[in-house]
């Protein structure tokens, strides 16, 4: 496959991206993306504020999702397309302007219309990625990726506890006026600081959304790379859904700001992805993989060694949050280093195609936990949640090596 250069200022890949370059792309990753989780903890109150029925709760954090997913498939390609950095500016304020919307929201219409934009305008941050992995040369795209990929995670992570600390202090509102004010800080440092990024593919708008069922059928690693982590990231939605409720409920008892603290207990895993990145630099990625499945599946067994409620199973709980979010991560950044050697001019086609797989896998993960336990307890649904890694892998056995 020939693959076109973008032109593009200062910094090249050839010369690489400057380790502060890399942690301003990391940080607007982590910043964008927390955009996606701040309602959810928050669900139910901003719902009896703006008088949306209880049973229509999930909507809040539903529209969010779809807006996202929305933009993954139509908007993020067209950084394949037009100049990279006016793209990602025009997200984030689009983004800024849907959560000013939302702080303002006093009833139920306009807050569900500006989480639904929140999800399209925070699709920014799957714009960086890709942009980041084009300024740099092949030898440490991984590293880069890993390193931009790390603020992303600590974004996601960070989120719900963030949420749920503000508003217990002010209220819901107040938690999207200052993501608003943050979104309008990011951006004047990303036009200041992001280079220029023209590609050079010509294709029209429509041919190039059709060109995408085109890189589904014959990219086999991006097929085989999307699926691994629909399996990882429908685990992951599984079990930061059901956890909560368990450590609510009668075994636990915990407080939701003791579940905020469980939650930041996650972040750890983070710091696989920079591991990840480097060990697909040196072209390790089969066994990262194996390792990043394995991971997630030990998680979900620990869980069951001690008796539910005691303190060794909280700790034990604990340890597993940290295990599964750092699997989830390096089988995330594996699969990205893998895409993204396919062509530089596909990049923000293969990137929205892969986010967009996984993310479904996501939302099934979500809507089976919380069933799951309803019916089942945490044995079903872990059970589950064990089960997905096991699939990923019996898959990946399949794969030939020289694909890995």
């Amino acid at each position: 496959m020939t693959t076109n250069t973008a032109t593009m200022a200062t910094p090249t890949a050839a010369s690489g991206l400057s380790a502060a370059m890399t942690f301003v792309m990391a940080a607007a990753c982590g910043l964008i993306a927390a955009n996606l989780y701040y309602s959810q903890p928050l669900a139910g109150p901003i719902a009896a504020s703006i008088g949306l029925p209880a049973h229509a709760t999930g909507l809040i954090v539903t529209l969010t999702q779809i807006g996202y997913g929305l933009g993954l498939l139509l908007v993020v390609p067209l950084g394949d397309l037009l100049e990279n950095r006016r793209l990602i500016l025009t997200m984030i304020g689009v983004v800024t302007v849907a959560l000013l919307g939302a702080g303002l929201s006093t009833a139920s219409v306009p807050f569900l219309a500006a989480s639904l934009a929140i999800g399209i305008g925070s699709t920014a941050v799957q714009m960086i990625v890709p942009f980041a992995a084009s300024l740099t040369n092949d030898a440490n795209r991984g590293r880069v990726v890993g390193n931009v990929m790390s603020g992303l995670m600590i974004g996601i992570m960070m989120a719900r506890p963030v949420s749920s600390f503000v508003a217990e202090f002010s209220s819901w509102h107040i938690v999207f006026f200052l993501s608003a004010a943050v979104m309008i800080v990011l951006g004047f440092v990303l036009a200041a600081r992001l280079p220029k990024r023209m590609p050079q593919t010509k294709l029209s708008y429509v041919a190039l959304l059709a060109s995408m069922g085109s890189l589904y059928a014959t990219q086999p690693v991006l097929r085989r790379r999307a699926f691994y982590q629909a399996c990882q990231f429908a685990t992951f939605s599984l079990f930061w859904t059901v956890t909560p409720l368990v450590l609510a409920g009668p075994a636990f008892h915990l407080s939701q700001a003791g579940i905020a603290l469980f939650a930041l207990a996650g972040v750890a895993g983070a710091i696989a992805s920079p591991i990840a990145g480097r060990l697909a630099d040196r072209d390790l990625g089969r066994p990262a993989t194996i390792f990043g499945i394995a991971a997630v599946a030990v998680a979900f067994l620990i869980t069951h060694i001690a008796p539910e409620g005691s303190i060794i199973a909280l700790a034990l709980l604990t340890v597993a949050a940290i295990l599964l979010d750092f699997g989830v991560t390096m089988t995330l950044v594996i699969g990205q280093r893998s895409i993204y050697n396919l062509g530089a001019d596909l990049r923000s086609r293969l990137n929205g195609l892969y986010m967009a797989t996984f993310f479904c896998g996501g939302a099934i993960g979500s809507a089976v936990g919380a069933w799951a336990f309803a019916e089942g307890g945490w044995l079903l649904a872990s059970s589950l949640g064990l089960a997905l890694p096991v699939i990923a892998f019996l898959y990946f056995l399949t794969e030939k090596r020289a694909k890995a």
